[in-house]
């Protein structure tokens, strides 16, 4: 590799030693009201009425076999083909097929986020739906919902029902009596305590509502039930959980199980400390299940988050934590056995041998305490924490005491996370039969002793929703991170139900191949890669092959592609694992920074942030709290920063991290980062120097992109989000001097957090930004934005990407899948066009194309000319397009089309019909080119140069030349036989 360019940028580093000064103290961000939440709906809505790029279609292109995280399923007892399912954030889906297919029934309302649906199934018909919008597994990528929605329809139409503050809703239960009788069960705000949490009562069929149970701000209600043979008995389920960005408090002393005998009027405790239930300062989520054939058999299961009795660990083993407080005089005393089953255990390199480590101890290079650092980081108390874990609770007496029943250890069940599960089922039929769900779902035969796994194959892991027929024993539906599972023999074997594209995409790119490749990473469902012509159908059953390939597993992170051959990809999983991988050979490496015994713990966030330079796609950076470089393609890093954050903060998970990272495609070593604490910094050396620039920023802010301009040299975008707060400010920044000053921009953006920004690569005042709930562009660089929405619900825009040489924006969300929108004529912009009546966009060449068909036994060719047009028109109006001859004779009439102001899209065959002949006859006759026949009195334009004529109904008129070229003969494997009179397949 050459790198004599870089060389001056690269030779300072060997001398170089910085020291970042504090930044400056600034209080915490404060939250979102509902009020402002919901004024932003109203802004939003501005955003589509102005909007001029409505018919702007973004297409899915899947994938759909991976699928996304089910919160809830909701299937018809009488007939369990119909049924409902829930995605944390790709809405409602309904299936009358038994999952064979899905249709989504939420997307025109606020938001697709969902935390529980409840369905009255009345003479088998689904017409009274609930739904609860925010998820309440309180995960990274748990959005916040804006309350209750009613559906009298089946799902056609919807009806805000309130409860704006609640967030996250756990259960909705519905009287089977009276339908204006509803409870919910809310469990709050997810980063800040509020009121608005426990349980809610309506008896006016959600018009109004009454809180009938509180507890305190950090403790709201997850589950909630109705005893079935008496619906004025109801159980709730309270839950303490505080999450902060860089802590989780996962239960505390009034978590716990309240029943109520007058309808939901009034609570009492019925787990206190004579009950027989789990007690203690970490009690954490609960489940509950009540069995149908006696309603006062009651499961719970309960993750436990006290210590054990026998924590402790025994002499003869070490553990990190034994050298947090070690003194050097107590290290050097160790039995060198003991610690050299440490360093072996906990893969030490070989150079740090138990001599080696005893002499920097010694010499006082390093304290005791290094050999904690070296291994442990912000998860280690989050993955590693002794606790009891899950325990399986029962009671014979509606819940007046409890008895723990499992004798088999279940902490591989949850783990250390059973803030993200905590569901529980106890069979219709059989009090004995119970199933909890964790990272496996899992089956107990007898009354919870012990349990077996019920995964099987075409069955993903993390689940959240399941759903037991009454009627048919054995018929399961299961609902995970992947998906919907249904299995007719008990578990035995499943199948998937994976139609919908509801894949929750944290990150997108997509490479330089013909056609490109799309590649993505997802939650829980790694990394993949597929092509991005591809239009989701079930075809692929037919070769067995689907067009996606996974590239990775684990919790999918971000991508970077080598384009100078596509084939090799950057790629990895949570918190800064990540490989280099051959697609060809499968081949990978992995690639990440090595620290130093001594040195102080990589940070590294969630979905940690790397990038390739344009510039040499052999240089790779990566970020932990630090920005490291590779000059080998990730073979050897090394740190060009240091602490470029605020340092962290005490707690269970990684904070204090870069999030995101900027190269100037100007400037070789013009490089930004910023964090997730808030602060945003530049280089302008290669890493030489570095200069804080987010002072005058709104802190403590989470930084999710900088944006270097491929325009002008010191012009940075900067988009910060607070929803680390609860705080749903949309907040977009741009500096025309390398971040020394800023100004916000999109100011008309409604009140939704936003993740991602993008320039456009062609023009520069085109940008388009991604919030929690859409997709936004400007014409204007920034003044003012308006929405797209044309095939695309209000989910989550985690991620965009522009292919340069396709002009496509491929669009990354959270919840459902990729999609692509072709923004040719969009880059074409400008003041001029703006101010035209109508204006008609360049099609470029138009090549013909040859099909072969076969009519009564008779192989016929017939040519088709497909032109995609687009034009603006000033306003609404009817748009006649006419084609004419290069020397702009007329031809024929080609459409007429319903023209919304603002930008219009046409797929047209341009064929001459028998009706408009006679002119094309004419100029085919002095032109002395015989014409192309078509079939059925139609003919084909022969090659040349044409002319597009749009008018408007005023009488406005543009024309663009058109040049089609010669066709080409499509393969006779495409051959479609037709009968005598069949009509010839368009190809539309």
């Amino acid at each position: 590799m050459n790198l004599s360019k870089y060389f001056l940028l690269l030779l300072p580093l060997q001398l170089f030693s910085q020291k970042v000064s504090p930044p400056p103290a600034a209080p915490d961000p404060k939250g979102t009201s509902a009020t402002e939440r919901l004024a932003g709906l109203d802004k939003r809505k501005k955003c589509e009425e102005n909007s001029i790029v409505t018919n702007v279609n973004c297409r899915s292109v899947g994938p759909s076999v991976m699928s996304g995280r089910v919160v809830d399923i909701d299937a018809n007892p009488d007939d369990p083909t119909i049924f409902f399912v829930a995605y944390a954030s790709g809405g409602v889906w309904f299936t009358n097929n038994n999952g064979t297919t899905f249709s989504p029934v939420f997307d025109n309302e606020a938001m697709v986020d969902i935390g529980d649906i409840a369905v009255n199934w009345e003479n088998s018909i689904a017409k009274d739906i609930w739904v609860g919008t925010g998820e309440s597994n309180s995960s990274r990528s748990s959005y916040s919902g804006t309350g209750i929605y009613h559906s009298s329809n089946g799902g056609m139409t919807w009806e805000y029902k309130g409860l704006p503050e609640s967030h996250h809703i756990g259960k909705i239960i519905l009287s089977k009596t009276d339908h204006n009788k509803i409870w919910v069960a809310a469990i709050g705000h997810l980063y800040t305590p509020n009121k608005e949490r426990g349980i809610f009562k309506s008896t006016d069929g959600g018009a109004t509502w009454k809180q009938t149970l509180f507890i305190d701000e950090n403790t709201g209600a997850i589950d909630l039930f109705s005893d079935p043979s008496n619906e004025n008995v109801l159980y709730a389920v309270a839950w303490h959980r505080e999450r902060k960005a860089w802590n989780l408090v996962e239960g505390g002393t009034s978590s716990g199980i309240y029943k109520s005998t007058d309808g939901g009027d009034s609570w009492n405790l019925i787990t206190g400390p004579k009950s027989g239930f789990a007690q203690g300062e970490n009690v954490g989520r609960i489940g509950l299940s009540i069995f149908q054939g006696d309603p006062k058999m009651i499961y719970a299961i309960v993750d436990n988050q006290n210590l054990p009795l026998d924590s402790v660990k025994k002499k003869d083993h070490l553990s990190p934590n034994d050298f947090r407080n070690m003194t050097k005089e107590q290290f050097l005393s160790l039995d060198p056995g003991k610690l050299r089953k440490y360093l072996l255990e906990n893969n030490f390199p070989e150079k740090y041998s138990v001599n080696a480590v005893n002499e920097m101890v010694r010499s006082g290079k390093i304290l005791p305490v290094a050999l904690a650092d070296y291994v442990s980081d912000a998860n280690s108390d989050l993955f590693s924490k002794p606790i009891i874990g899950p325990e399986i609770y029962f009671s014979a007496d509606g819940g007046a005491t409890w008895k723990k029943v499992n004798t088999q250890q279940l902490d591989g069940l949850f783990f250390t996370y059973g803030y993200y599960f905590g569901k529980i089922w106890v069979s219709p039929a059989d009090v004995n039969e119970i199933f909890i769900a964790g990272v496996e779902l899992m089956k107990s035969t007898d009354g919870g002793k012990t349990f077996h796994s019920s995964n099987g194959a075409n069955q993903h892991g993390d689940h959240h929703a399941f759903w037991i027929d009454p009627k048919r024993k054995g018929h399961l539906i299961n609902g995970n991170d992947g998906g919907v599972n249904i299995s007719w023999d008990d578990g035995v074997t499943w199948f998937k139900a994976n139609t919908p594209d509801v894949g929750q995409f944290y990150s997108v790119n997509a490479d330089m191949a013909t056609p490109y490749n799309v590649y993505g990473g997802l939650q829980d469902n790694g990394v993949w890669c597929g092509p991005s012509d591809y239009s989701p159908d079930l075809s692929w059953y037919d070769d067995g092959a689907y067009p996606y390939k996974r590239v990775l597993g684990g919790d999918g992170m971000q991508v970077q592609v080598d384009t100078r051959d596509n084939n090799t990809v950057y790629a990895g999983y949570q918190f800064g694992y990540y490989f280099r991988v051959n697609k060809t050979t499968g081949e990978s490496k992995q690639v990440r920074p090595e620290m130093e015994l001594g040195e102080k713990p990589m940070r590294f966030n969630w979905q940690t942030p790397i990038l390739l330079s344009e510039h040499n796609q052999d240089i790779l950076y990566m970020a932990s709290q630090k920005l490291y470089r590779s000059m080998d393609k990730g073979d050897h890093f090394t740190a060009i920063s240091a602490d470029l954050t605020r340092g962290g903060r005490a707690g269970d998970v990684p904070y204090g991290t870069i999030t995101t990272l900027a190269e100037s495609s100007m400037k070789f070593g013009l490089i930004y980062t910023g964090s997730d604490d808030g602060l945003i910094y530049v280089t302008k050396d290669g890493g030489v120097s570095w200069t804080r620039i987010s002072d005058k920023l709104p802190q403590n802010m989470r930084v999710n992109r900088v944006i270097a301009s491929s325009f002008v040299e010191g012009r940075v975008y900067a988009v910060l989000s607070g929803f680390q707060w609860d705080n749903f400010s949309s907040l977009l920044y741009v500096s025309e001097d390398f971040g020394a000053t800023w100004t916000r921009i999109g100011m008309n953006l409604p009140m939704e957090p936003l993740n991602v920004m993008r320039e456009d690569p062609v023009n520069e005042n085109l940008l388009f930004v991604g919030s929690d709930q859409g997709l936004y562009l400007s014409f204007d660089r920034g003044k003012n934005f308006m929405r797209m929405t044309k095939g695309i619900p209000p989910v989550a825009i985690h991620d965009l990407v522009v292919q340069p040489r396709e002009h496509d924006l491929v669009i990354g969300t959270h919840g459902r899948s990729i999609y692509i929108a072709h923004i040719a004529a969009l880059e074409q912009v400008n003041d001029t066009i703006m101010g035209e009546a109508i204006f008609a966009f360049d099609p470029g060449s138009i090549t013909q194309s040859i099909s072969f068909v076969t009519i009564g036994g008779d192989e016929k060719m017939f040519p088709a000319t497909y032109a995609s047009l687009s034009w603006y028109c000033g306003a609404k109006t009817i748009t006649t397009i006419e084609l004419y001859s290069g020397d702009e004779k007329f031809l024929f009439a080609t459409a007429k089309d319903t023209s919304e102001k603002g930008f219009n899209f046409m797929q047209e065959d341009l064929l001459v019909d028998s009706v408009n002949a006679v002119a094309f006859k004419e100029w085919i006759k002095e032109s002395g080119k015989p014409p192309k026949a078509a079939g059925h009195g139609k003919y084909g334009l022969v090659p040349g140069e044409y002319v597009l004529k749009f008018t408007d109904e005023y009488m406005d008129v543009k024309k663009i030349k058109v040049h089609v070229l010669a066709a080409t003969e499509r393969s006779h494997e495409n051959n479609i036989p037709l009968e005598p009179g069949e009509n010839i397949p368009s190809g539309k």
